[in-house]
């Protein structure tokens, strides 16, 4: 019997071991990466395709994926891995990280590269692109689950002004 296991966007990365809130290397908040073995298929899908969202968002400013099924063959022909959980845009930073400080046919890999990519070695867009959904993603965790204790902080020091307790 096959089981149709949904795989872990982890790359080996893992900077939430050493207290970040959202990893450095995948962009999953600290809680997903702690508690992702025990998350349904369900949840897991909900991870992937706010990580996929999210990569689409800042690659769309870079490339435009002309040709997804290109890029998939070259992808590997190349022996490159790429997550299928994602959109074609999720797969561009890792043919980034492979091609290093070698310049890319991007056309080649069913690409064409936007105007803020050019003049760009690859690593130098795929340190760019991590850094910016990287950004991305600790100011939707900031928003989504920091702010809220901070309210509750603001509301509870509220209340102790009211009563007099401070």
């Amino acid at each position: 019997m096959a089981v149709n296991r949904i795989h872990t966007p982890c790359i080996g990365v893992c900077s939430t071991v050493f207290g970040d809130t959202v990893c450095r290397g995948c962009c999953r908040f600290s809680h997903e990466v702690v508690h992702w073995n025990g998350y349904t298929n369900e949840e897991k899908q909900i991870v992937w395709k706010r990580l996929n969202l999210l990569l689409c968002q800042v690659v769309d400013n870079y490339f435009v994926v002309t040709d997804a099924a290109r890029l998939a063959a070259e992808m590997d022909f190349q022996n490159l891995r790429y997550q299928t959980q994602l959109s074609p845009q999720g797969w561009v930073p890792e043919l980034l990280k492979a091609a290093g400080k070698q310049q890319i046919p991007y056309d080649r890999f069913g690409l064409r590269a936007l105007p803020p990519s050019r003049g760009l070695l690859p690593r130098e867009l795929y340190d760019q692109i991590s850094a910016e959904c990287h950004a991305l993603a600790r100011a939707h965790y900031d928003r989504s689950y920091a702010r809220p204790v901070t309210l509750a902080a603001e509301l509870t020091e509220l209340a102790a002004r009211e009563k007099g307790l401070i």
